[in-house]
């Protein structure tokens, strides 16, 4: 079975209140960065799953960036997902 290989970037949404964000930006200007004029966190979360196609494989990702590694309330996800290389195809 093919593994596929995905990137979740989640992120807060643009309404939510960033206070790590915020803390990090002004920490940089302390160290005599300037010009940071906004800094937000996320999280970037590489995964592989076995799936036997792409449209499988997507599905199941979809569903556990949607329900297990962003909260939807107060952030975004977006998915990259890598094809098997050709050696990993039967």
């Amino acid at each position: 079975m093919p593994t596929f290989h995905a990137r979740v970037q989640v992120s807060l949404r643009p309404s939510v209140l960033d206070p790590a964000g915020e803390a990090t930006r002004a920490a940089a200007a302390r160290l005599g960065v300037d010009g940071v004029r906004r800094l937000r966190i996320g999280k970037a979360i590489e995964l592989e799953l076995e799936a036997p196609d792409r449209a499988t494989a997507q599905s199941q990702l979809e569903l556990i960036s949607d329900r297990l590694l962003a909260n939807p309330v107060i952030e975004n996800w977006s998915l990259d997902i890598s094809e098997p290389a050709a050696a990993e195809h039967p």
